[in-house]
């Protein structure tokens, strides 16, 4: 499986997805530069790896996908995708979306993405047992990029279900790339074109009219299907990474419950308690890169033309970064941490991910001060690019409520 005898680590196993750490742990201390020949990929798993190699995209560049499968289908990636592009055409166009996504912007939606998340929880109100991915985790996160967006309510749940579809994989195996794009969602098609002739004052308006510099001087706004590009990356990563944090938020603290009762004796504990469940369980475990000159990584050569894992699960829990980084704990000073990448493509939405995070943790004490998992009846998520629960049942704990 891999010509590191002593650890084996293959993404797309299943059976690693419930507990990668052990594996994680194993990779950090005896093959920090790692080699899966099945897959044909490297994986380096420290965070001083991973807190060099991220930033220096002219050696590990994003212009041909950050998923491992994506990198190695060689699909041509089409301009507007964020994600995977390289200075300086990733500048310019993520410039159209810096403003947006400031964090004082983003603090000012406070009280709409409060009034989702209570829409979400009060019906739960006297259950004592409920699925919060159903019921929270897919749900709060969907209103809150279809409102950015400018996507009528009564259409979000298919626009969320349209982009999660993309990222589900069968087991053993990655996303096919093979029959489509993935990088555009023609559901959206139709709200452009709305949207061309109804400005309003959301992200697909502003998308629609910002006029910029590109790559050839030209000043002009985007295209049709740069736009189209744009709304398909924003609609799957605020739905589904965000998502994900809910579920760990949930599942973390039913683990912990000493600490969940802190936070429920002090609130001030939440914002911090939430960068610990970030570092301590990223829903994006790892980040792909193509590697576009031969580096020197652990007296080897990883040649020009592979593939390389990021795993940042991993670095998030590297001891010579974090004393203790196997344990969980709301005190802990996080500081730099991977979650949300590093450098040029460090995550646009990582302030508004915060937001929701703290802001769901908060209604969740207020309403069930005190839950369990029936572990038996959760299930992980079957995705070879985030990692979450796809159901998890929570029990209620009455007597604190």
């Amino acid at each position: 499986m891999s010509t590191d005898t002593a650890v084996r680590w293959d993404p797309y196993d299943q059976s690693l997805v419930a507990d990668p750490y052990p594996t994680y742990r194993r990779m950090r201390e005896e093959a920090p530069l790692y080699y899966n020949d099945e897959h044909d990929f490297y994986a380096v798993s420290r965070f001083a790896d991973c807190e060099s190699g991220l930033p220096d995209w002219r050696t590990f560049t994003s212009g041909r996908g950050g998923i491992l499968e994506l990198i190695k289908s060689g699909v041509r990636i089409p301009p507007g995708t964020l994600i995977f592009e390289d200075p300086p055409l990733h500048d310019i166009h993520r410039r159209l979306l810096v403003r947006v996504f400031t964090p004082r912007r983003i603090a000012a939606l406070e009280p709409l993405v409060r009034r989702f998340c209570a829409r979400t929880l009060d019906p739960l109100a006297g259950e004592r047992r409920f699925d919060l991915i159903a019921e929270v985790s897919a749900e709060m996160p969907m209103r809150v990029i279809g409102m950015l967006l400018g996507i009528p309510e009564a259409d979000q749940a298919a626009i969320r279900d349209s982009a999660d579809e993309h990222l589900r994989t069968e087991a053993g195996s990655g996303i096919d790339y093979s029959g489509e794009t993935h990088f555009t969602n023609e559901t959206f098609a139709d709200y452009l074109e709305w949207r061309r002739d109804h400005p309003s004052d959301d992200l697909m308006t502003q998308l629609l009219n910002t006029r910029f510099e590109d790559e050839n001087g030209v000043t002009r706004t985007l295209t049709r299907d740069e736009v189209l590009t744009y709304v398909t990356v924003l609609a799957g990563a605020g739905n589904e990474t965000t998502g994900r944090l809910v579920g760990w938020i949930a599942s973390t603290l039913a683990r912990h419950p000493d600490q969940r009762r802190e936070l429920v004796d002090d609130p001030s504990l939440i914002p911090n308690a939430i960068e610990e469940i970030l570092r301590y369980e990223p829903p994006g475990p790892f980040i792909a890169r193509y590697v576009a000159k031969d580096v020197e990584m652990h007296g080897r050569t990883v040649p020009a033309g592979s593939a390389i894992l990021f795993i940042v699960a991993s670095a998030n829990r590297d001891e010579a970064r974090y004393p203790g980084g196997e344990s969980f704990d709301i005190h802990r000073t996080v500081g730099q941490q991977l979650t949300f990448g590093l450098g040029a493509h460090y995550c646009l939405g990582a302030a508004l991910a915060r937001l929701e995070g703290r802001i769901a943790l908060e209604e969740m004490l207020k309403r069930f001060p005190a839950w369990d998992v029936d572990w038996d009846a959760a299930r992980m998520a079957q995705t070879s690019t985030v990692r979450g629960w796809e159901t998890l049942p929570l029990v209620i704990d009455g007597r604190e409520a």
